[in-house]
This record gives structure tokens, sequence and C-alpha cells, in this order.
């Protein structure tokens, strides 16, 4: 039973991760976007 839970609070906090990176990761390319439209 202790390994399920173990890995099940592994697999959520790599899920967790993912969505947190990919975010971030929009984020910053929205970031740049609107800063080379309003140099250019």
């Amino acid at each position: 039973m202790e390994k399920r839970d173990w890995k099940t609070w592994l697999r959520r906090l790599g899920v967790g991760g993912f969505l947190f990176f990919f975010i971030k990761g929009l984020v910053w390319l929205a970031i740049f976007f609107g800063l080379f439209k309003t140099c250019a």
C-alpha cells in the first residue's frame, strides 16, 4: 500500500511540474511576442 501511495504522489508531482513549466513557457513567449510587437 505504501509503495502505491508513493508512486501516485510522484506521478502527481510530475504532472504538476510539467503543467507549471508549460504555462511558464507560454507566458514568457507571450511576453517576448508583446515586446517584439511594440518595438518593431
